[in-house]
């Protein structure tokens, strides 16, 4: 039997959907699994042993279907359900199961703030439930990440100084009201007593400079930009605890089951994009009771309202306290 996976974006949802990529392939082996993608998000998955084949889209949508119609699926499996996959389908002309993105309820919740959304249902379930013909459950493991060996990142050779523990402190996110400002980041960066290292992408490197420059904490390193995702998630890896805002790092750090203290803006874990894993490994840090929050279930250039109080109210010491908690000694 031949399953395709649809998902063209983005980094966090292409890591969610690895929880439905590994319990199709252990629990029915005989299938032949395939994943279609954007190019660009090619090294999340081509490290990953479930997954047969990869098909990539790189400027045409017609070449990617007519390699896709020479596969002859049996099934698709549409995790992404846009404008893009129903055309994909509909070409293919095969049997499907399409995610519940539960857009309606995202809509009532970033509009009116009225929570119509099923409670702690993550999207990781629902990607699983289209699969719910196959046999397929949920195995209880949580999110996978493949690092490919080339890029495992030695932290001596990076940062001497954060060789036995350091915090990884993920600046970046793709949209402004995702990110804490600068004055936000610099006051949590000061208080911090441990070596940081900070990731992002290019965008972030400016950034990231400044505040390695002008915090009082000299045992900072500025990884923004500098390292392909790979890299950054072999970082996240060997890190004591992770600190991120609402990012795609958020979730590499959840495949690795790391102490995470997420930080959240403009959008709220209700949602179901918080990290997939234990409760006790996670924290959620947010201005609570905002009668603007959340204002899009994605992000914003800049706050709507000006005033950008979802991040400019978060309580640095809240942050600095969980992070204690999870760096205490287990007695």
């Amino acid at each position: 039997m031949k399953v395709l996976i649809l998902r063209f974006s983005s980094i966090g949802d292409i890591v969610l959907t690895s929880t439905v990529v590994r319990c199709l392939k252990l629990q029915q082996p005989q299938i032949e699994l395939h994943y279609a993608t954007k190019a660009s998000y090619v090294g999340i998955l081509e490290s990953n042993p479930h997954i047969d084949k990869i098909h990539l889209l790189k400027d045409d949508i017609n070449a990617l279907i007519s390699s896709l119609q020479a596969e002859n699926f049996d099934l698709v499996l549409d995790l992404h359900n846009n404008l893009r996959t129903q055309i994909i389908k509909l070409r293919l002309r095969v049997k499907s199961y399409s995610v519940n993105k539960l857009n309606f309820e995202k809509w009532l919740l970033t509009q009116f703030k009225i929570n119509k959304l099923p409670k702690y249902k993550h999207i990781v379930d629902r990607y699983l439930y289209t699969a719910k013909t196959l046999g397929i459950v949920n195995d209880a493991k949580g999110l996978d990440y493949f690092i490919p060996s080339k890029d495992e990142v030695i932290i001596e050779n990076l940062f001497v100084t954060a060789k036995e523990s350091y915090i990884a402190l993920v600046i970046g996110a793709k949209f402004a009201t995702k990110r804490m400002p600068f004055n936000k980041l610099l006051e949590l960066c000061d208080q911090i007593d441990l070596p940081i290292i900070l990731l992002g992408g290019l965008d972030d490197l400016a950034r990231g400079e400044e505040l390695s420059i002008n915090s009082t904490n000299k045992e900072i390193y500025n990884a923004c930009g500098k390292l392909n995702l790979n890299q950054s998630a072999s970082v996240i890896r060997q890190a004591t605890l992770v600190i991120t805002h609402d990012t795609g790092l958020m979730h590499i750090a959840a495949a690795f089951q790391k102490n995470i203290i997420s930080i959240w803006g403009n959008t709220v874990p209700e949602l179901g994009m918080y990290p997939y894993m234990s409760k006790d490994k996670f924290k959620a840090v947010e201005v609570k009771d905002l009668s603007c929050r959340p204002c899009s279930k994605i992000g914003h250039k800049k706050c709507p309202k000006g005033h950008f109080d979802c991040m400019q109210k978060i309580d640095t010491k809240e942050i600095l306290s969980e992070m204690h908690y999870y760096l205490k000694p287990v007695e």
